[in-house]
């Protein structure tokens, strides 16, 4: 495992999201459906010949967002069961990290979501005595530097 897991995750939680989005637009849509109108010449009920007023839903555009709608409703289903298992594997990855600090930091970024300005506050926050204070350049660096040297000990296995 690698930092493509943590990518991985953020990314599909982004996905997640927008398809969140997309079904909360056609909700909207589908609660406000828009009514059309239009004027025909006929025969009224009580037998006059002259235009007559028709107002309806339009069933095709219905019937095709109602069906956008349940697919986009499957596919979140789906991404969200495949989001649980990324999670499971960017936790597990995250715990395999040896130095506590690196892997509050993880999480924060990673699974919370946090910027590293808010990784950095945070880290302030729970470390308050620390000589030197958090800021997002050194968080972002130690995050660069863990990959960085992750990566140059699996080349040389």
């Amino acid at each position: 495992m690698d930092k493509e897991i943590l990518i991985q995750y953020c990314e599909m939680k982004e996905e997640i999201k927008d398809l969140r989005r997309r079904i909360r637009e056609l909700d909207k849509f589908l609660a406000n459906l828009p009514v059309v109108a239009d004027v025909v010449k006929g025969t009224r009920k009580d037998g006059t010949l002259g235009p007559i007023k028709i107002t309806g839903i339009p069933n095709p555009e219905y019937n095709r967002k109602a069906g956008a709608r349940e697919r986009y409703r499957r596919l979140l289903e789906v991404k969200e069961a495949e989001l649980l298992e990324l999670t499971f594997q960017a936790e597990e990855y995250i715990e395999s990290i040896e130095k506590a600090e690196l892997r509050i930091m993880f999480r924060l970024y990673y699974i919370d979501g946090f910027t590293w300005v808010q990784v950095a506050l945070r880290m302030n926050d729970m470390f308050p005595k620390r000589r030197i204070k958090y800021t997002e350049d050194n968080c972002w660096r130690r995050n660069q530097r863990f990959f960085e040297n992750v990566g140059s000990c699996r080349e040389e296995t």
